[in-house]
Parts: C-alpha cells; structure tokens; sequence
C-alpha cells in the first residue's frame, strides 16, 4: 500500500501544469496557498504537524483527531480555494 507522503507527491505532480495550481485558503485567521488537489493531510504534513496531534475544523465542520490516518477523514477531504481552516495543536504540561 503506497505511503501518504508518497500520494501528495505524486498527487502535487500530477496536479502540475493546471491553469492555476495553488489553492488561496485561510489557517487559523492567516492566508495561505496550497497546491491544487492537496488534501487536509497534505496540509498537515507541509505544516509537519501530527495528526493524531491536532483538531481541524474545515468550514465550520470538525474533523476528529482520532480518525486520521492513511484512509481517514484528513486524507480524503480535498481542500477548494477560499476554504476556512481551523487547526488546534494538543500541548502537554503539567
């Protein structure tokens, strides 16, 4: 079974050459630009952040942590340009 990594790769590559290939979006109040056809995990991983790590709230809608992973939710959902996300980082402490 290919790597999640290795699927945004050849994804991004694939996607190469399209009339507009970046996606403008909004991360916790601040524009951002994506490559088309990126995904919640892509975004994830070019922010290198876990997702068994983190909330995301994708337009209003939460996307729960504790289904991540290579056939979850995060992988799944494509991410549309003028998309709204929210992403909350679990720290520990005592």
């Amino acid at each position: 079974m290919p790597q999640p990594r290795a699927i945004a790769i050849f994804r991004r590559m694939t996607t190469a050459g399209l009339a507009s290939e970046e996606l403008s979006l909004t991360v916790n109040g601040e524009p951002r630009t994506v490559a088309r056809g990126s995904t919640v995990a892509d975004l994830l991983d070019e922010l290198q952040l876990d997702p068994r790590e983190v909330v995301v709230e994708h337009n209003g809608e939460i996307i729960r942590h504790r289904l991540a992973g290579p056939d979850g939710p995060l992988s799944h959902r494509l991410l549309s340009a003028g998309d709204t996300l929210e992403i909350v980082h679990f720290v520990g402490g005592g």
